[in-house]
């Protein structure tokens, strides 16, 4: 699905509504922002997280207070995984 959206003097932009709709992102949520090259990949937050302890091959209790570290720690595992998932 591709949607054109534009980019606000304030450099925001809106997720339409049926992208909103279908990953289930709703006021509040938090996305990822991975930049590749000269795409930008924007991933909800709590998907992610669902999936994060089948990616880090460490045995990690991941929680909402730690989750910005072990993302941290893990970027090439985590974005190389995302990527494949999100094809």
């Amino acid at each position: 699905m591709i949607k054109e959206v534009k980019v606000t003097r304030n450099y925001q932009v809106t997720i339409p509504l049926e992208i909103r709709k279908k990953l289930g992102i709703e006021i509040g949520d938090r996305v990822l922002i991975i930049c590749e090259g000269e795409d930008i990949k924007i991933i909800p937050k709590k998907k992610s997280i669902k999936n994060l302890k089948g990616i880090i091959k460490k045995k990690l209790k991941i929680t909402s207070e730690n989750i910005d570290e072990i993302i941290k720690e893990s970027v090439g595992e985590i974005g190389k995984a995302l990527e494949d998932e999100y094809k």
